[in-house]
């Protein structure tokens, strides 16, 4: 099986036609990306990056079209149509992507959203959809770093807080506690490793570490104390609920940040407020 199909590639011309241009590739053979994806005058030997992709009679073709996402790859895609193949999927490119009702985990609904994996089904070799999204994940031992960044994307929402994959790979958890912004399911976001457990489980946090955050706060009150004139009604005495919804941290952290302000000299810190050192 191809391992440029359904993925981006940098491929060499080989060959101008009327209707395109012909790419070099190591398993595929030559591949055709049409003149309508040419945006500048393409010479052979140029190199371009494209998308390849089968087309409606399952040949494979390269696109400059960019997709959600791509093989081996979690996306929310939304269904447009469906027939007695399965559900379509609008995942950004001219021919929509196909779930299987062999790959659907529930009867999906025109004009509804639903999180898949993104594959090439081992038998009719195309590329598919399913979401079964289970199957794909937690296939080998985890084996990330604390601190080590990773991309994370959002799926349900459980007491613990809510659950995440990992690099496209793996099941991990980011607590309730740990969380001071709305996450919404399917979106993907930039997150970190807090450990893996004994059992194989992630914990996750979305920001690196107390003092990082710390760090990249100091620079967001100083603006925001800027912009506000000088002053904010935020202090150590402020509520929870309150820093968190200002600044979008914990009010441990909130804390910290004011208190290194004030160690630089750079804030005053008042009863019900901090204010900027002039």
């Amino acid at each position: 099986m191809s391992d440029e199909l359904g993925r981006y590639n940098r491929l060499k011309v080989i060959k101008r036609v009327d209707f395109g241009v012909y790419l070099e590739t190591r398993t595929l053979g030559e591949v055709l990306l049409p003149a309508k994806y040419l945006e500048r005058d393409i010479k052979v030997g140029d190199q371009v990056n494209v998308f390849i992709y089968l087309d409606s009679e399952d040949a494979p073709v390269a696109t400059t079209e960019k997709p959600k996402a791509q093989v081996d790859e979690f996306a929310f895609l939304k269904v447009v149509d469906a027939g007695r193949h399965g559900a379509f999927l609008d995942w950004g490119l001219q021919k929509d992507l196909l779930v299987p009702f062999s790959e659907q985990r529930e009867t999906m609904e025109v004009g509804k959203s639903y999180l898949v994996r993104i594959f090439i089904d081992d038998i009719t070799h195309r590329i598919a959809a399913s979401s079964k999204v289970d199957r794909f994940l937690d296939r080998w031992p985890a084996q990330y770093e604390h601190g080590q960044e990773v991309t994370l994307t959002i799926a349900n929402q459980t007491e613990l807080g809510y659950k995440a994959i990992v690099n496209h790979n793996h099941w991990g958890v980011i607590y309730a506690n740990e969380v001071f912004r709305r996450l919404h399911y399917g979106s993907t976001i930039k997150g970190f490793v807090r450990k893996v457990r004994e059992d194989g489980k992630i914990d996750l946090m979305l920001q690196k570490s107390s003092q990082s955050q710390v760090s990249g706060l100091e620079g967001d009150v100083l603006e925001r104390l800027k912009n506000a004139g000088g002053y904010l009604a935020a202090s150590d005495k402020s509520s929870p609920e309150t820093i968190k919804r200002m600044f979008g941290v914990s009010k441990r952290v909130f804390k910290q940040t004011i208190g290194s302000l004030y160690k630089q000299k750079k804030i005053t810190i008042e009863e019900q407020g901090i204010r900027l050192v002039e």
